[in-house]
């Protein structure tokens, strides 16, 4: 760990994120942490209450993975059936698929209270689903191609020409229905749009997010979920516009907790990678419906997230050491909101095996999360504070 390429790359593993977010857990465990403190005991109710959860939006049990896909899906319209329709050569829709799930998960981030989506003659949609089926409605409308004549892509050209004004009309946006975040986001899609004509080898001519996809699949028809995930962070690590780097080497979300060990030029970073993990899972589906067996699934991490971290707050299991900092506005570097991601990684690692027991069925981490964990979060909020998080983050966009 030497040098600031193989520093990077070895901060660039889920093996990473979960040691250093379980080093964490055992010190605040151990009355450690000068920001959180743990009850265990909190553990089995917090089960309970994602079981229940779980139960009653998949009576059956048949918990489909925590993806990009449940959004595209809002309202019970199936969105996909448009793309199936549009593309039955199933070589260019899983390149499809996968062009829309990478700009539409870069464009999902927390939406705040206050915006909403309206789709033409249907529902009006707000925070997560919002953000999704506007998205989907821009790929389909050619917002991300540079090509008139082929509007199901996104490619290098289109992304980088892209405009805050392109987004902010695509996703109704406006001083009376404001987003987030929405320079940020747009950033991201241009820094992605460089990415990608950087690297025509991976994502080929013209460079698309989809042309990695037939890199990715083994002769035997099989792909990793982390090889999907290094994939994504060794080529797209330059997109992120947190200034996280060593020596000038990117190293995108993670970030610094000056107590956390680890070897040479590591010491003292907390790595996530939470929207390419969250990217990772929505793209598993996409690779599924062209036939490629998915191998691994376990190998990726809960999502640290305001959601997920919120149903730890909130159920009790997490406790702020100072309640008046629940008031305060926090930046995503703040020490405390890198170990809050960081115990809500470990703790859904623990918290999962206890769900799979209270419902009697050995299900993948994926599942957990969308049966799940990330919707209890969101009902609990609802519940206490009028769909708010527990905490309040000053979010460009690509983090929360």
């Amino acid at each position: 760990m030497s040098s600031p390429e193989s520093a990077a790359t070895a901060l660039r593993s889920t093996a990473a994120v979960r040691e250093r977010a379980s080093w964490l857990l055992a010190r605040a465990r151990a009355d450690e942490s000068p920001w959180f403190t743990v009850d265990d005991d909190e553990m089995p109710g917090a089960a309970t209450l994602v079981a229940e959860t779980t139960r009653t939006r998949y009576p059956d049990l048949a918990v489909p993975f925590h993806s990009r896909w449940r959004h595209f899906e809002a309202g019970d319209v199936d969105r996909k059936a448009i793309l199936d329709d549009a593309l039955p050569e199933s070589g260019e829709r899983l390149r499809a698929m996968v062009d829309l799930a990478v700009v539409s998960v870069l464009l999902d981030a927390g939406a705040g209270p206050d915006w909403h989506y309206r789709e033409v003659g249907g529902d009006r949609y707000s925070r997560s689903e919002g953000l999704g089926v506007a998205s989907f409605h821009a790929f389909t409308a050619g917002v991300f191609s540079s090509d008139p004549s082929h509007p199901l892509r996104a490619d290098a050209d289109g992304l980088r020409a892209l405009r805050v004004d392109d987004i902010g009309k695509a996703f109704q946006a406006d001083a009376s229905n404001p987003l987030v975040g929405l320079d940020g986001r747009v950033e991201v899609l241009r820094r992605l749009g460089d990415a990608l004509a950087d690297r025509p080898d991976v994502f080929g001519s013209p460079a698309r997010p989809g042309g990695m996809a037939g890199a990715l699949v083994g002769a035997d028809g099989h792909v990793a979920a982390h090889a999907i995930l290094t994939a994504l962070l060794s080529s797209l690590s330059n997109i992120w516009p947190a200034a996280n780097a060593i020596d000038g080497v990117a190293l995108g979300d993670c970030w610094r907790h000056d107590a956390v060990p680890g070897p040479g030029l590591t010491a003292g970073w907390v790595p996530f990678h939470k929207l390419s993990q969250w990217l990772t899972y929505s793209l598993l589906e996409p690779f599924q419906w062209a036939g490629v067996t998915v191998d691994g699934l376990d190998a990726l991490t809960g999502l640290p997230e305001y959601r997920n971290g919120g149903l730890l707050l909130d159920t009790g299991v997490l406790a702020l050491r100072d309640p008046e900092w629940a008031s305060r506005t926090w930046s995503a570097g703040d020490e405390l909101v890198v170990e809050w991601r960081a115990l809500t990684v470990a703790l859904l690692d623990e918290l999962a095996d206890l769900v799979r027991g209270e419902l009697g069925v050995d299900v993948p981490l994926a599942c957990v999360l969308e049966g799940g964990t990330w919707a209890t979060g969101r009902i609990l909020a609802q519940q206490l504070r009028g769909g708010l998080p527990p905490l309040t983050i000053d979010s460009d966009g690509t983090v929360f």
